[in-house]
């Protein structure tokens, strides 16, 4: 079942509109008689842990090198070792 309320009758009635929605309905309100907002129970995101696994690959030495790249950034006096690029 879906229930129309206009915008007066949802600041008044917010409590028992967020009832309803808990018992499964759905609630539009409405402004000027024009449907602008649903109120809906709601879905928790499921979290997927390792969704891309086996999906990303990096080279760890150039990750690593970076790291050192921008420590040397910040430290002066720090000796890093600096790679090339082959190409």
């Amino acid at each position: 079942m879906t229930v129309q309320v206009n915008v007066y009758e949802a600041k008044t009635n917010l409590s028992k509109l967020l009832e309803l929605v808990q018992q499964g309905e759905r609630v539009i309100i409405s402004k000027n008689g024009k449907p602008v907002a649903d109120l809906i129970f709601h879905e928790p995101n499921k979290v997927i842990f390792d969704g891309l696994k086996g999906q990303v690959h990096y080279d760890e030495d150039e990750f690593n090198a970076a790291d050192a790249e921008i420590a040397a950034m910040w430290d002066p006096d720090l000796e890093v070792e600096t790679f090339s690029d082959p190409a």
